[in-house]
């Protein structure tokens, strides 16, 4: 199953018993927002609450951390996904909002039927896809027990070792600005991991905010990435946008590649680390 689903795709399977809509925009008073409107039959799904296990110290972990993969168990069961659910993530920010990490960690906790609405909430408006307001009823899943994480991780220590061995190539696909460290709106300190290289996550898509075509993206990472180590790391700052990016990969064809997911916000706060700027 392709991970991109187009607005037309979707408003053909609508009405599919085992499909769950997911809304996963983020922000200041997003679940507001979402009763407010949203696309009839979506679950909230919030990237503070649920697709993160936010701790007291981001020189740890970074600002989103993974949550156990038994908390993570309950808030699917709590959204009603079953092990039979084709399950359809959008967010207002082109899948890099929250929608593509709701994919990244369905895809790493087994489920294979995941896809992120191309263009999101705003195409689906355009579409003509039917919407709602309000609080959606639905029925709770049975609890799915797995073992852990199936797609990789790296942490601080590995993505280190990594660089000093020349063995991976570590994508920071943060805006060319952050990474140049011009400034840092989010994070304390400007700047980027020495060794990384800066893809913005911006770059895979073209300019209606749609994924570019497969063949595209293959096309563009192969030449961006001919004369580098083939072993990739992606990260961002806190983990969330960077799984734009693997999104993009696996819609081209590539192994889906490692997520660091401390980012950014973890190495510019843990003590001693490097700081890479660019003139």
């Amino acid at each position: 199953m392709s991970p991109i689903i187009s607005p037309s795709e979707l408003k053909d399977i609508f009405q599919n018993p085992n499909l769950i809509i997911l809304d996963a925009r983020a922000g200041k008073n997003m679940y507001q927002t979402y009763l407010e409107k949203h696309i009839k039959r979506a679950r909230f799904i919030d990237l503070d609450k649920d697709l993160a296990e936010i701790g007291d110290n981001a020189a740890f972990g970074g600002r989103h951390p993974l949550p156990g993969i038994e908390r993570f168990a309950e808030t699917l069961a709590g959204l009603g996904i079953a092990e039979d659910s084709h399950v359809v993530i959008y967010d207002d920010k082109n899948g890099a909002n929250a929608a593509a990490r709701a994919w990244w960690m369905l895809r790493s906790f087994g489920f294979q039927n995941v896809q992120v609405l191309d263009g999101g909430i705003q195409s689906a408006e355009k579409e003509g896809i039917e919407f709602s307001a309000g609080e959606e009823i639905f029925k709770k899943a049975d609890l799915i027990k797995t073992e852990g994480w199936l797609l990789p991780v790296k942490t601080l220590e590995d993505v280190e070792n990594e660089l000093i061995n020349h063995s991976s190539t570590v994508v920071d696909v943060r805006d060319a600005y952050r990474y140049r460290g011009e400034s840092e709106p989010i994070d304390l300190v400007a700047g980027h991991i020495p060794g990384a290289i800066n893809i913005p996550f911006s770059e895979n898509l073209d300019e209606n905010g749609n994924f570019l075509k497969p063949e595209v993206l293959k096309e563009k990472y192969i030449q961006i990435l001919k004369d580098k180590p083939q072993h990739l790391i992606i990260h961002c700052g806190s983990g969330v946008t960077a799984c734009h990016t693997i999104l993009a990969l696996d819609y081209a064809g590539f192994p889906i590649p490692d997520l660091y997911v401390g980012s950014w916000s973890e190495w510019s706060r843990r003590e001693g680390k490097e700081i890479a700027k660019e003139s």
